[in-house]
């Protein structure tokens, strides 16, 4: 893997720098697409998305070249998409009729679940279902098995499931 090109002095190389020029609108899309899925909130999207390129400016130099470059984004969205929302005040639950509202509320509960998810679950849920990776990008970026992303993934849905009372379909399972 090539990392970023360097100066004789260590200091990145501006021409490293072209291909940010080049990823930057597809990344951008990236980025807030993931955020927006956690925030339903253009505006905030759009924020995050934009500090996420921030961010992935300043790292480009390793960043850049790498394989995990699109998973890298996701997740600094999704993690900057999350700070965001435990920043916000505290959601009091007010029954609303069924309308355009349901799908505001279907988010707040999800990002409210996905905080109670452990760290690794939910990192592979926003990966792997908000970002759109598959199971062996999200094994690539993040370092780990692919039985292993299995797991978590399975783990983290049943507990989603659990938590918004979704009966688990299919065969029932004998211990």
């Amino acid at each position: 893997m090539r990392v970023g090109r360097t100066r004789s002095d260590g200091s990145p190389d501006e021409s490293s720098f072209d291909s940010f020029d080049l990823a930057f609108r597809d990344l951008f899309r990236l980025a807030n697409r993931v955020a927006r899925r956690i925030l339903a909130n253009r505006a905030a999207a759009e924020d995050v998305a934009a500090e996420t390129m921030s961010r992935a400016y300043a790292h480009w130099p390793r960043i850049g070249d790498a394989p995990y470059r699109e998973a890298w984004i996701a997740r600094v969205a999704a993690n900057l998409a999350l700070n965001m929302v435990r920043r916000r005040p505290e959601v009091v639950a007010i029954p609303v009729e069924h309308s355009h509202d349901d799908a505001v509320v279907a988010r707040v509960a999800l990002v409210e679940a996905l905080r109670r998810l452990s760290e690794r679950q939910r990192e592979v849920i926003v990966l792997r279902h908000l970002a759109g990776l598959s199971e062996q990008e999200v094994a690539a970026h993040l370092g780990l098995g692919l039985g292993t992303v299995k797991t978590h993934l399975r783990r983290g849905m049943a507990a989603l499931r659990f938590r918004f009372g979704v009966e688990l379909e299919g065969p029932a399972r004998h211990a």
